[in-house]
């Protein structure tokens, strides 16, 4: 009997799964810090949100240390902070249940606020392709065919169009990987939204629909929600900036310098700073096109070429797809993805100190680039 009320007590996703469970109770009944690290770690180096946000590369490893150690240090500290250990002694949990509250509460918490701080824009995105592919009629759920009850993690869930037969055959994650890339740049929604107005829309949710429709007949597969949020998300501009709070510290005893801001409004000198960064900024659009002009080594009818696939791949959104693109130009599908592969190389070395720096630096090269595509359709005799 007490087993069958343990088992009501736990997660529903793990009642029926044979997991590897630790001994808790033991542990912390004996304070044995290293088991009970090292069963920490365990849970860390095996959580599928952990090991996904690894392969993302949104986990930073600092020094000697790897980001599953780091992971668990600042897991250690903050269950021991809000005194969880005892509460799980004195409450009498099983190891079970404390195995399950630790890794689907206290683990996943802490990380997705930590996403949700240091990647804000890719996080809301994340969240909101979830709910849209739950929410509209546009698509439908292809894993529990047969089986509405079956309950699986949200990321494994197979997702399509609506219109797709059931038996629709699924594409592997590489292949759908590349078809994606036939997918246009969107442009970036720059209107201002959130209770404080200083987050921009990116995309509305209108077009993020209609994008995920695009990314989906371009895969012509169901998608995991984890392949999806990665394939619609590679398509949009975000621009996620890691701020670190400044300010006093939350601990008496730590005696590093506190930071008291008196007034927030800009002065003289701040505006001028912030002017020479935004200058430094449009600098970059030159070095940029320096770098694809490399790229193809100065060949003026190979780099003419990158700067229209520049321009209509990524900075206007009504363009079409790759293939569309690719007749446009008098080019072939494949040549338009090798020169792809060029411009979003040069892309990803790109650092900005700021959102602002960022943005000026995009109007700058949509500027530029407008104008030399201008120019050269003017330059063709009629």
């Amino acid at each position: 009997m007490s087993d069958l009320k343990t088992k009501e007590r736990l997660p529903r996703s793990i009642q029926n799964k044979q997991i590897k469970v630790g001994k808790w109770t033991d542990s912390l009944k004996n304070s044995d810090v290293n088991q009970i690290w090292t069963e920490l770690h365990r849970i860390v180096s095996s959580h599928p949100l952990v090991r996904a946000s690894k392969r993302a590369g949104f986990l930073v490893e600092e020094g000697k240390y790897n980001a599953y150690t780091d992971l668990t240090q600042e897991l250690f500290v903050a269950l021991l902070s809000k005194e969880r250990f005892q509460h799980y002694l004195d409450t009498g949990m099983t190891d079970a249940e404390i195995e399950a509250e630790i890794s689907q509460i206290e683990l996943t918490n802490m990380l997705t606020a930590e996403l949700r701080k240091r990647y804000p824009e890719s996080y809301r995105l994340a969240r909101r392709i979830s709910t849209l592919i739950q929410s509209s009629q546009t698509f439908k759920r292809f894993d529990n065919v047969g089986n509405p009850e079956a309950h699986r993690r949200l990321a494994d869930r197979l997702y399509g169009l609506a219109d797709w037969k059931v038996e629709k055959t699924r594409r592997d994650v590489q292949e759908m990987d590349e078809r994606v890339k036939a997918v246009s740049f969107k442009a970036r929604d720059t209107r201002m939204v959130g209770c404080t107005g200083d987050a921009q829309i990116v995309i509305s949710n209108v077009e993020l629909e209609k994008l995920i429709v695009r990314v989906f007949k371009a895969v012509d597969s169901p998608v995991d929600v984890r392949s999806l949020r990665s394939f619609v998300m590679s398509r949009l501009p975000i621009m996620d900036i890691h701020l670190v709070p400044v300010g006093g510290p939350a601990d008496d005893d730590d005696d590093r310098m506190q930071f008291e801001f008196t007034d927030h409004r800009g002065t003289p000198e701040d505006d001028l700073l912030r002017s020479e960064g935004e200058r430094e900024a449009v600098g970059f659009v030159d070095d940029f096109l320096n770098t694809l002009s490399k790229a193809v080594r100065g060949k003026e009818k190979q780099y003419d070429r990158m700067i229209n696939i520049l321009w209509h791949c990524y900075l206007i959104g009504d363009s079409g797809t790759q293939l569309e693109v690719a007749e446009m130009l008098g080019v072939s599908d494949s040549l338009i993805s090798d020169y792809r592969k060029r411009i979003e190389s040069n892309l990803q070395q790109l650092s900005f100190g700021s959102v602002n720096e960022a943005r000026q630096f995009e109007k700058a090269l949509k500027k530029r680039v407008r104008a030399m595509v201008t120019v050269e359709r003017e330059g063709v005799p009629a």
